[in-house]
């Protein structure tokens, strides 16, 4: 394993960003508003602030490895994460993208479920495993933040079941492209320009596809007017369309 795809916990030079602390405090941190500590209240931001470190890392460098054990949560605040399991016989399943707001490590369990790379150049607050659990002991509202959002990434696990099970792969890529357009809206406001930070590999190892699938239905798609392809993602023309075929 060379120095760019190790976890860079273990290489503070490359984990910690260079003045070793938040970049901006957590009061006024833009994806506040949509990750766990929403439920908080100024002075208990700043009791969370003074448990975090920056934390940075570069585009393809990994924040962390599968079965390795779970020291620290993370709060993304930019850019975007694959999240993979590699299964026994060698191949790669990915589970999910996290994109900025999203809580990695809020599991709890003493050993990594999956593995997370960096698809962009990264920032996250960073909290050891012990601090953060201690904190939210002392916040119930918190702790109910946390419950809401674990229902919620249940449900999406679910959904994607369904999705690998049960749909076309034409309606898979629709399903994939529609839920990734809310999630950004989230983000940045709603827009038909959505970012594809992930190869067409990822994508079909997300769903379930090979990489000449995606790729051939992506072309359909463009072909038939549904999408445009463009640098780093794609634009939505024939949003309609897509939101039938992902709730097929």
């Amino acid at each position: 394993m060379d120095a760019m795809t190790r976890p860079a916990e273990r290489h503070h030079h490359l984990g910690l960003c260079p003045n070793q602390k938040s970049t901006v405090d957590c009061e006024h941190c833009r994806v506040r508003t949509l990750s766990v500590c929403a439920a908080l209240e100024p002075d208990e931001l700043q009791q969370l602030d003074k448990l975090s470190h920056a934390f940075c890392v570069n585009a393809k460098q990994t924040l962390f490895e599968q079965d390795e054990p779970s020291n620290n949560v993370y709060n993304l605040t930019s850019g975007s994460v694959r999240l993979y399991k590699l299964l026994p016989d060698g191949r790669r399943q990915v589970v999910g993208f996290a994109l900025p707001g999203d809580f990695l490590g809020l599991s709890m369990v003493e050993k990594n479920a999956f593995s997370a790379d960096a698809l962009t150049p990264v920032t996250a607050c960073q909290f050891t495993r012990q601090d953060f659990s201690e904190f939210v002991d002392t916040k119930p509202h918190l702790l109910r933040r946390l419950h809401s959002m674990a229902a919620h990434e249940l449900s999406l696990a679910q959904d994607q079941m369904v999705i690998l099970g049960r749909r076309t792969a034409e309606e898979k890529i629709a399903s994939f492209l529609i839920g990734l357009r809310k999630r950004w809206a989230r983000i940045s406001g709603a827009s038909v320009t959505i970012p594809l930070p992930m190869t067409r590999q990822d994508i079909g190892d997300f769903l379930g596809l090979t990489v000449e699938t995606v790729s051939r239905l992506m072309t359909r798609l463009a072909r038939e007017k549904a999408i445009v392809i463009v640098p780093d993602g794609v634009r939505l023309l024939d949003v309609p369309r897509l939101e039938r075929l992902a709730e097929t």
